[in-house]
């Protein structure tokens, strides 16, 4: 039996996280028809096109940032594409750059009664805090971004970053 070199093993899953990486980043689902929905998938310096046809070379009615929330699909998707509008603006974008926002179903957990969750700017705990939550507060909805235990959320007008170990669902 051949022992593989340890440069073989490191190819080896040097290119099995690129594919799992891809396949999380490629599917962005679940995308709802009349759910609020975030753009995913972009990188922090670019945007998002919102287009006047669901094609890649459709005018472009809008430009959304990552990170940026409150648009809106309105109506079924046209195999990738889905029809959207953000209030302002309606158009086609590419479902695999939205992700939908989770229903307002999660509370704080696990704070001491007289202490409270706080909510950062950034997924630190040397961020600035936003705002706080108190021990007892729900009606929390998730956005669609996680990072290493961190989960941004939107709890009344405050979105931000809390760690994701003192939410739990309703």
């Amino acid at each position: 039996m051949t022992v593989p070199s340890l440069r073989t093993l490191t190819t080896a899953l040097l290119a099995l996280s690129a594919v799992v990486a891809f396949s999380r980043a490629a599917h962005a689902d679940p995308v709802v028809p009349g759910e609020e929905h975030c753009v995913v998938n972009v990188r922090s310096d670019d945007i998002l096109n919102m287009r006047e046809a669901p094609n890649s070379g459709a005018y472009v009615v809008a430009q959304k940032r990552y990170g940026e929330c409150g648009i809106r699909v309105s109506a079924e998707c046209s195999g990738s594409w889905c029809p959207v509008e953000d209030g302002e603006s309606e158009g086609w974008v590419h479902r695999r750059y939205i992700a939908m926002v989770s229903p307002a179903l999660y509370c704080v957990s696990g704070v001491e009664p007289d202490d409270v969750l706080n909510v950062r700017a950034f997924p630190s705990a040397q961020s600035k805090i936003m705002d706080e939550l108190a021990p007892n507060a729900c009606e929390i909805a998730f956005l669609p971004y996680a990072v290493e235990g961190w989960q941004k959320v939107r709890a009344g007008d405050t979105e931000g970053w809390v760690r994701r170990i003192y939410l739990s669902g309703e």
